[in-house]
């Protein structure tokens, strides 16, 4: 019971935002959790955030939050488990309504409200770091929230003033490292990480941060070393320090990715989602990987588990809309694939993605099909003037078949066209007299 406990008051701690390629999945506010998460609470069982701090003398006095409030609240944590964010959201106000001071309910609450894009989550973190002043995960999830918006500046000043009043946090410290990394900082995120281990050496986050600026530095060696250290350890005396631990698995997973360890990615991205089902990023990228061997049935379930976690995550909107492709739904695919677009057209994937639908479809509402393949033409050039320079792919491939179809249609139109009667002879001239 003590580890079902313990997987599920992690539920809501770390880093909520789901990344799109190349960047790095970010520490910070967000939902954890396990397989172990899904399951049917025993009778009994109290779902409840941790007070335990980060360093000495930090998380002590407490208030208990009141049963009414409790009540709520531990709805709340099974309604997110369950991805339904927005059920969640009204349970933990209901906490919040039920006993002013719950801090952890406000602090729940800001995760489901950074998941649904609710500007009201930087209130609620903020809320509950007032009630309890060294509440670090609302520290902690405020300052990367403003970083993740492209508030850097602002979330390092916050969070130095925070390492001024909480010397003893290694939380605050690491978060601090976090913010350096994002913004390219590298020596100071390492000293930063270096610093919060020394408060407490078992401070997990703070050994995923060394790793994620190693990644983000395109130091991928000593990533994966760090990786190494903290899923499997060295020997007797290094041993691993948190061999479960998603955060590092999904790390680990898209490195993989990068060195072509296809297999290799797919097996780690499984095993942060058996303990992470709420990281959307692993949910795309194991969906990408089986969507590219014809695996739509498996592919699609994680994709719309990703869009319950995050409803805009465009990568995820994007594969389902191929999922939709590859399985014939050509309406819902197109919607998909207009509505990426919609929230941001410099994504080239989407261009290509519209691009083979409108040339594979057999048919789409509305359109004749000359005005189909036009379409799928124009889609295709798009993509090709966003990408990357120095693709290599099929897009010239798509557009001479585009271009061999289009003149098979004109072909068909002109045979299928009425042949016009012969002209009429000349009047006949009379013969002269």
């Amino acid at each position: 019971m003590k580890k079902l406990f313990a997987t599920m008051v992690a539920a809501l701690t770390i880093g909520a935002g789901c990344t799109e390629e190349p960047q790095v999945p970010q520490g910070g506010a967000g939902p954890v959790g396990s397989g172990d998460l899904l399951g049917t609470p025993q009778p009994g069982q109290v779902w409840t955030m941790p007070d335990t701090g980060s360093g000495e003398g930090i998380g002590a006095n407490r208030p208990k939050m009141s049963d009414a409030a409790l009540a709520f609240y531990q709805q709340g944590m099974q309604a997110f488990v369950g991805g339904d964010l927005p059920n969640a959201k009204r349970l933990f106000q209901s906490a919040t309504e039920a006993d002013s001071k719950a801090f952890q309910a406000y602090y729940s609450l800001g995760v489901v409200q950074e998941r649904l894009r609710d500007d009201g989550a930087l209130s609620s973190y903020r809320q509950a770091y007032t009630i309890i002043k060294d509440y670090e995960p609302a520290i902690v999830a405020w300052a990367m929230l403003k970083a993740r918006k492209g508030s850097t500046s602002e979330a390092d000043s916050f969070l130095t003033q925070k390492r001024n009043e909480l010397p003893k946090s290694a939380a605050v410290v690491a978060a601090l490292a976090e913010v350096k990394s994002l913004a390219k900082d590298s020596g100071s995120a390492q000293s930063l990480a270096a610093e919060a281990l020394k408060i407490n050496p078992d401070f997990k986050p703070a050994m995923i941060t060394i790793a994620r600026d190693y990644y983000r530095a395109r130091k991928l060696d000593l990533a994966l070393l760090s990786l190494k250290a903290i899923l499997e350890g060295f020997d007797e005396e290094n041993k691993a320090r948190d061999p479960e631990n998603a955060e590092a698995l999904l790390l680990r997973g898209l490195i993989f990715k990068e060195q072509g360890d296809r297999l290799g990615a797919i097996d780690t991205f499984q095993k942060a989602l058996a303990k992470r089902p709420d990281l959307v990023e692993a949910r795309v990228q194991l969906a990408t990987f089986l969507l590219q061997s014809g695996g739509v049935e498996q592919a699609r379930p994680l994709v719309e588990g990703a869009l319950r976690f995050d409803a805009e995550s465009l990568p995820a909107h994007l594969l389902l809309g191929d999922c939709y492709r590859l399985e014939g739904k050509y309406p819902e695919a197109k919607q998909r694939f207009d509505y990426v677009l919609g929230k941001d057209a410099s994504l080239y994937h989407a261009h290509y993605n519209l691009g083979l639908l409108y040339l594979n479809a057999p048919s789409m509402p509305s359109m004749s099909p000359m005005q189909q393949v036009d379409a799928a033409t124009a889609s295709l050039k798009k993509y090709q003037d966003l990408r990357p320079k120095g693709s290599v792919d099929d897009s010239d491939e798509l557009l001479q078949r585009a271009k061999l179809k289009r003149g098979e249609l004109e072909a068909a139109q002109q045979a299928a066209a009425p042949t016009p009667p012969p002209p009429a002879p000349p009047p006949a001239t009379p013969p002269k007299p």
